[in-house]
């Protein structure tokens, strides 16, 4: 089988979340001596990509969405077993999380995995993260962008804490702010002064890899 063909039926394994698929994808790399960061790569993270975009336009929906996250997570998992993945180098780092008050995270899991296929190191904080623990997420790990999901009209406001808190800590033009979520507007994002307003993860990872080129 030609690495063409094994690397476009990993990518086909994501869209269509089928599991077995991506397994013998696996399989048939490893049985040809296939880097796995490109199988990775050009594969599976490219499907994820397509996927994302897909999405994006209303092509496919979260269910799916949700299906193929979880097998490019088992396919990520499998392939980080069997090599030594801190010689990766990772092309940023991405710190998120659903903002205080609200408990909605099935999106924002959605793109976390998504980012980190993309080759950016992810720190996903959870739910119900109040507005400093994203500072000092972003601190600890010397982080270049910070995302934040707010689900409900009520605690959008976090967004604009984070802001400032990135401010008071001095580390606010050192950073790109992401902010998403149902009730999140473009406007709300200028109004607040954030980077980018993310309608999904398709437009999150667009957002960082745009900028990562720029560095």
């Amino acid at each position: 089988m030609s690495k063409e063909a094994i690397l476009e039926a990993a990518k086909q394994s994501i869209i269509e979340a089928d599991e077995d698929m991506a397994m013998e994808a696996l399989a048939n790399a490893e049985a040809e001596g296939i880097d796995p960061i490109e199988l990775l790569g050009s594969g599976y993270s490219a499907g994820m990509k397509e996927l994302g975009d897909l999405f994006g336009m209303g092509e496919v929906f979260l269910p799916e969405l949700i299906f193929a996250t979880e097998v490019m997570k088992q396919v990520t998992a499998d392939i980080e077993s069997k090599m030594d993945m801190t010689s990766v180098k990772s092309k940023g780092t991405f710190i998120i999380g659903t903002v205080e008050g609200d408990v909605h995270d099935i999106g924002k899991g959605i793109v976390a995995s998504l980012v980190k296929t993309n080759g950016v190191e992810v720190y996903d904080l959870g739910r119900e993260v109040p507005a400093q623990k994203f500072v000092d997420a972003a601190m600890e790990h010397n982080a270049q962008f910070v995302g934040s999901s707010a689900l409900l009209t009520t605690t959008m406001t976090v967004q604009k804490d984070i802001e400032e808190a990135l401010k008071a800590a001095g580390i606010r033009d050192k950073v790109k702010t992401l902010v998403g979520g149902a009730p999140v507007t473009n406007r709300w994002a200028e109004k607040i002064g954030a980077d980018a307003y993310c309608e999904d993860a398709s437009d999150t990872v667009n957002f960082i890899l745009k900028w990562i080129d720029e560095l």
